[in-house]
C-alpha cells in the first residue's frame, strides 16, 4: 500500500506523507555533489486535510436489494 502524497510547500514536488510528515526528499534539481541533501521543506509537519476520507457516503441512498444488517 502506497502512502498518500502531498505537494511540499518549499519544493512543490508530490512527496508521500507517513505519520503526519512529508517524508525525506531531496530539493529539485541535479545534485553537485554525492552529498544527500534534503529539502528544507523534508520531516516538516503536513497540514491535515479538510475532509477525511470516507468509506462510504451516508447520505447516498441505498442500493436496491440491500436489506438492513440487524
Amino acid at each position: 500500500m502506497s502512502a498518500p502524497r502531498r505537494t511540499c510547500p518549499v519544493c512543490s514536488r508530490e512527496i508521500a506523507v507517513v505519520g503526519g510528515r512529508y517524508a525525506r526528499h531531496d530539493p529539485p534539481g541535479r545534485r553537485i555533489s554525492f552529498e544527500f541533501i534534503s529539502c528544507p521543506g523534508s520531516r516538516r509537519s503536513a497540514p491535515l486535510l479538510a475532509t477525511e476520507p470516507r468509506l462510504f457516503d451516508p447520505e447516498e441512498p441505498p442500493m436496491e436489494g440491500q436489506g438492513q444488517l440487524f
